[in-house]
């Protein structure tokens, strides 16, 4: 993990939310917090989460963008990352120390966006969603990938837990061609331009396909 880096946990009982004041033009509030969603969180999500925060501290983020994961379901609460996801992550240079929670329905009204893995996972969270305005928070990662709005690339990132390596090593290709333009989107909610406070090299896309 890049030092410095805010992490979230928005749902930890009896822990209040951290301050968020006025820190980007418009009046956004920061931090800005972005949660990844899968099934069972020790897969796709982490992943998603660590590429994410390495982008977002290298475009000089880190003290605006707290970046979390969860999955829709429990059954592997408390647990850390699958080994496979930690040895991927390993060796393209992520640091990830992972501990496996639910996603909970009352974290929508404290997160910005919620990055759904999957197509599947995007019907559950938005049905999940308390009203329209969380709906809209729920995005696709896929979405935000070169050529998305065209219907030229994949949107689902497939669950690798039944495979073998080759099907982490695919699943971080798919989160990393997608996150560049999930940047580009949390750069223009807070108000920053590719060239604003870091070494980062900008993202790819201005923003998500509708879906």
């Amino acid at each position: 993990m890049m030092e410095g880096m805010r992490t979230s946990d928005p749902g930890t009982p009896g822990t209040p939310d951290a301050p968020r004041v006025s820190g980007a033009p418009g009046g956004v509030r920061t931090p800005y917090r972005v949660c990844f969603v899968c099934t069972g969180n020790i897969c796709r999500s982490p992943m998603a989460e660590a590429v994410f925060r390495d982008h977002a501290a290298r475009a000089g983020l880190a003290e605006l963008v707290e970046t979390s994961s969860a999955g829709t379901g429990g059954w592997h609460e408390g647990d850390g990352a699958d080994s496979r996801t930690v040895a991927v992550l390993t060796a393209a240079g992520y640091v990830h120390e992972h501990v496996a929670r639910q996603f909970r329905r009352d974290w929508f009204e404290r997160l910005d966006l919620v990055i759904a893995l999957d197509e599947g996972h995007l019907r559950d969270l938005r049905r999940l969603a308390p009203g329209p305005g969380h709906a809209r928070k729920v995005r696709l990662l896929r979405s935000y990938a070169p050529g998305a709005g065209e219907g030229l690339c994949e949107l689902d990132v497939p669950d690798p837990y039944y495979g073998g390596p080759e099907g982490f090593e695919e699943c971080l290709a798919l989160v990393e061609e997608a996150v560049p333009g999930l940047l580009e989107e949390v750069r223009a909610a807070l108000g920053r331009s590719a060239g604003d406070g870091g070494t980062g090299d900008g993202g790819t896309g201005g923003g998500a396909a509708v879906l």
